[in-house]
Order: structure tokens, then C-alpha cells, then sequence
């Protein structure tokens, strides 16, 4: 796929942002023996990412906006556009050395994401979509699963950190979706999850709780994979209210009368 100038940048900054993390990522394992240590040392990676993102992206582009999870909102000369980013989604995985976390890129333009990508530096995956020309991980066309029958399904959601407000209602979702599904998954990043529905990995996914910085780029990917986006309650935007739920067209409908009983 030929990106746009924008696109690009993200890509380049992705890839910049993702190699400095696989180099800390290394170190991690070092540090198990005093998790403060490591955990200190995660925070300062995690920034350090951010501060690589900052650079490419408003360097490139230094009249956009900004969101992002380390340094929070920041309005830009041109407010039709922001750019939305977590440097390292993830992070309980990196510091416990399990090799599943991105970096995650959105791009929005008049309130609609155009343009992301979720790099899993780890793995050297590559996911990335534009409005209206598809998703693609590496050099492979994405497309969410066909599966159109819930029992053969694979779902994932997420537990948020300390999230005794959703809590309850995610185990009424588990309790209701998982005699009627092949199973659930939980890996704790949510840009994955996402890249995984676009790319046929999982069937849906699920969450509450959630940030824009989140969801922003893997939204996108889904989309441009074929699959269908909704909120977990009906007429509130996710970006806004940090709920969602992703599946392909065939199962949808079925899976988000299980999700939104609760």
C-alpha cells in the first residue's frame, strides 16, 4: 500500500518509538529482582517513547494537536487536527518481561480518525490503515474472520487497572458470553486486541473503561478491515466514552445483544 506524507510519519515514528523499547524491553528481565526498579525504569521507557513520538510527529507536523497518554491534550495551531498516541500500551506486559505490548499512532481529522498505526515492536507487526484504502499488518491485505457462528467464536476484552466501577459488569459479560463462545481472551492491550480482530486473530472484543489513546488507531484498523464498531451503550461515541465493541459483520448483531444485557 502507498501511504499518504501523513502516514508515513507515523510509520517512521512507530518503528523509532518501537526500536528504543525493544532495547529497554531486554533490560527488563535484569530488574525482576526489585520490581520498584523495574517499575521505575519501565515509567522512565514509557516516556522516553512519548518524547520520541513528540519529535517525529510534531516535528513533521508541528501544528497539530496532541493526545497522549504520558503528556495529556495539548490544542495545536490547526484544530481540525490531533494526533492520539499511547507510546506503550501494554506496560503491565513489558514489565513482567511478556513480549505483548505497541506503540500506538491515530491520526484525527475533524473529530474522525484517518489515518493509524499499532506497532508490535516485539514481534515486528506492523499494522496500519488509512480512511478508506484498508488495514494491513507488514505486507498482508487485513481482513477481519468469517466466522459466522458464536460458538466457534474467540472474544477479547480487558480488566482495566483498579477498575471496581466496571468490574461487576464485565463478569455478568463473561458469565452470559462464554457457554456460547470458544473462549475468551484477556491479554491487557487493548491497540492489540484490536489489530488482532482486523486481522481475522479474534472475532470481537470488548472493554470498558478505556481511553482515546487506547482504542484510537485500532478503531481505524477494524473499520478498514471490514469489521463492525459500536459502543457498548448504544448512542455514545467510544472515543468519548471509552466503551466499545468490535466484530466482524456475521456476528455482531449476536454478540452485542450478549455484551449490552448487562
Amino acid at each position: 500500500m502507498q501511504g499518504s506524507a501523513n502516514l508515513n510519519i507515523m510509520i517512521k515514528a512507530a518503528r523509532k518509538a518501537g526500536r528504543a523499547l525493544v532495547k529497554d524491553f531486554r533490560e527488563v528481565e535484569n530488574l525482576q529482582v526489585s520490581m520498584k526498579g523495574a517499575g521505575d525504569f519501565v515509567s522512565r521507557a514509557d516516556t522516553a517513547a512519548e518524547d520520541i513520538l513528540r519529535q517525529e510527529l510534531r516535528g513533521a507536523r508541528p501544528t497539530y494537536g496532541w493526545l497522549g497518554e504520558e503528556t495529556g491534550g495539548e490544542d495545536g495551531d490547526d484544530p481540525t487536527r490531533r494526533w492520539i498516541v499511547d507510546p506503550l500500551d501494554g506496560t503491565t506486559n513489558f514489565l513482567h518481561g511478556l513480549p505483548h505490548w505497541a506503540v500506538s499512532i491515530a491520526l484525527e481529522h475533524k473529530g474522525e480518525i484517518v489515518s493509524a498505526v499499532v506497532f508490535d515492536a516485539a514481534k515486528d507487526e506492523l499494522y496500519f490503515a488509512e480512511k478508506g484504502a484498508g488495514a494491513w499488518m507488514n505486507d498482508r491485505r487485513l481482513r477481519v474472520s468469517s466466522r459466522s457462528r458464536m460458538i466457534e467464536a474467540i472474544f477479547a476484552t480487558g480488566v482495566p487497572f483498579a477498575a471496581k466501577r466496571t468490574l461487576p459488569a464485565t463478569l455478568q459479560d463473561l458469565a452470559r458470553l462464554m457457554p456460547n463462545c470458544a473462549g475468551v481472551r484477556r491479554w491487557g492491550a487493548a491497540s492489540l486486541d484490536l489489530a488482532y480482530v482486523a486481522a481475522g486473530r479474534y472475532d470481537g472484543y470488548w472493554e470498558r473503561e478505556l481511553h482515546a489513546w487506547d482504542i484510537a488507531a485500532g478503531l481505524l484498523l477494524v473499520r478498514e478491515a471490514g469489521g463492525f464498531v459500536g459502543p457498548i451503550h448504544e448512542g455514545r461515541n467510544p472515543l468519548d466514552h471509552g466503551e466499545l465493541l468490535v466484530a466482524n459483520e456475521a456476528i455482531y448483531d449476536q454478540f452485542a445483544k450478549v455484551i449490552r444485557a448487562t
